[in-house]
């Protein structure tokens, strides 16, 4: 995984956890996967938390901002309680066959939460 890639899972995992008490990870996928974050991709996440509501999302869209501009890099964030990541079948299918889940400290763990 690119240098890159890990500077975002690092801030971004840090930022949800110091803002949310409820934030249980999140996963990585797509085709930021290879290791190559490249300019016109979207990095994509799915971030777990117990409550996921429009309030939270408001929250949620600064902290994305901040790092996007930081590190110069677009992420595509999908923030789902487990619940209604499930029940989206396709993209919850997608991620499980392929992603990557990283604990709330950002680390990369085995097993993910589903």
């Amino acid at each position: 995984m690119s240098e890159l890639l890990d500077e975002v899972i690092s801030k971004l995992s840090n930022a949800l956890r110091r803002r949310f008490d409820d934030y249980k990870g999140l996963y990585l996928f797509g085709n930021c996967l290879t290791g190559d974050v490249k300019e016109d991709e979207d990095i994509e996440i799915v971030a777990i938390f117990d409550n996921e509501d429009k309030a939270k999302r408001e929250k949620i869209w600064p902290l994305i901002g901040k790092i996007e501009t930081d590190l110069n890099v677009c992420i595509d964030l999908y923030p789902y309680t487990m619940e209604a990541f499930q029940k989206d079948e396709d993209l919850y299918n997608e991620v499980m066959e392929e992603g990557i889940f990283y604990n709330p400290l950002g680390i990369r763990q085995n097993k993910g939460l589903g």
